[in-house]
């Protein structure tokens, strides 16, 4: 991969010339030309001149031109040296402030909810897609409980040391008996207490397998089921990522190209693997990080850029992510403290609830 050119390179016209081109790119996402360009430079110089330029920052790898007569746009590798070098980025506004905060409540018990609200607060206010990565639940597993409630029909008590309950309905095992239905809950606590929802699965099914010859089939059955509630994701209940506004990426990609590559970012979505290496992008600091086209590797076949920042709990442990994606001429300089303030509230948050603390 070629190395980014510094800016100490470029002399005063051409550093203009380039941060003119990818201020209007950023803006309408379309080439610039050199007459554009020569109405908007605070130095008279002639169009002729202005391609020269524009050239010799072709040549350097910062512009390319979609078509011979057209205007040039920014190669990735330009944008990431105007975002490092040349891109202006205060505070946030205080428009945007106030819907940030009103998305947000404060104290707010229901965790998933104020989730949920940030990301469509996050995908309204920068008309990209958000991305909302969820804390784990680190809850400890205080006792299982399984319920007949008819032939076909029984209930799944869990309780948290910290006071939650979750009861799930689901058909048992043909033939499941009440002496079944104790045995499995029995294995269930003696091998999760002290561990938690997040560990269900490898040591649920380790156990198992040591014990199998001491369960009898019924119950077994009974503990696998209970391995699939809890070990993955069931319809209806709360995901770690949560993605809001799609919608808003194809309103921007009428053409084809463009429509492929945005259907290649909804398919990585969709799957949603390697939740964690959404929170790994983050890992170089607390702050917000932008990535450019292929330099994000988890949604890289689409060219799209990512805006992401951890947040983090009381304890100063990154726990979550939210971030907003979208082509790569995202107004960078307004959705950067957009996503910043949005990880701070929402670390307060987290912080501040007793269920995550």
């Amino acid at each position: 991969m070629r190395q980014t050119t510094p800016l100490s390179e470029l002399n005063d016209r051409s550093r203009e010339v380039f941060r003119l081109i990818v201020e209007s790119y950023l803006d309408s996402g379309e080439p610039v030309g050199s007459r554009t360009l020569s109405r908007q430079l605070a130095e008279q110089v002639s169009a002729a001149t202005i391609r020269n330029t524009m050239q010799d920052l072709e040549h350097l790898g910062l512009l390319n031109s979609p078509h011979t007569s057209a205007g040039r746009l920014p190669t990735q590798q330009g944008l990431r040296l105007f975002v490092d070098g040349l891109l202006e980025i205060g505070g946030v506004s205080g428009v945007d402030r106030d819907e940030i905060e009103k998305s947000m409540p404060e104290n707010s018990t229901d965790i998933q909810f104020a989730l949920d609200r940030a990301g469509s607060m996050l995908s309204g206010l920068t008309q990209g897609a958000s991305l909302v990565l969820a804390p784990k639940t680190e809850a400890v597993i205080k006792h299982i409980e399984f319920v007949s409630l008819g032939p076909e029909r029984a209930l799944v008590v869990l309780v948290t040391a910290d006071g939650q309950v979750e009861n799930r309905i689901f058909t048992p095992p043909t033939g499941m008996t009440p002496s079944a239905m104790r045995e499995a809950a029995n294995f269930l606590n003696a091998v999760m207490e002290g561990h938690t929802v997040n560990e269900f699965r490898d040591i649920v099914s380790r156990e198992v397998l040591k014990n199998q010859n001491e369960l009898n089939t019924l119950s077994q059955k009974l503990i696998q089921m209970g391995v699939a509630m809890w070990a993955e994701t069931p319809e209806g209940l709360p995901e770690r990522l949560i993605v809001r506004g799609r919608a808003n990426l194809l309103e921007e990609n009428a053409n084809e190209e463009d429509i492929e590559r945005i259907r290649l970012l909804f398919d990585d979505l969709e799957r949603k693997r390697d939740l964690e290496n959404l929170l790994n992008l983050t890992e170089a600091g607390d702050g917000v990080r932008v990535f450019i086209g292929s330099e994000n590797k988890l949604f890289s076949l689409s060219g799209s850029s990512l805006v992401v920042s951890p947040y983090m709990n009381s304890e100063r442990k990154i726990v979550g992510a939210v971030g907003v994606i979208g082509p790569t001429h995202l107004n960078y300089a307004r959705i950067v403290p957009i996503v910043d303030y949005t990880a701070q509230l929402m670390g307060r948050l987290i912080s501040t609830s007793p269920r995550q603390r």
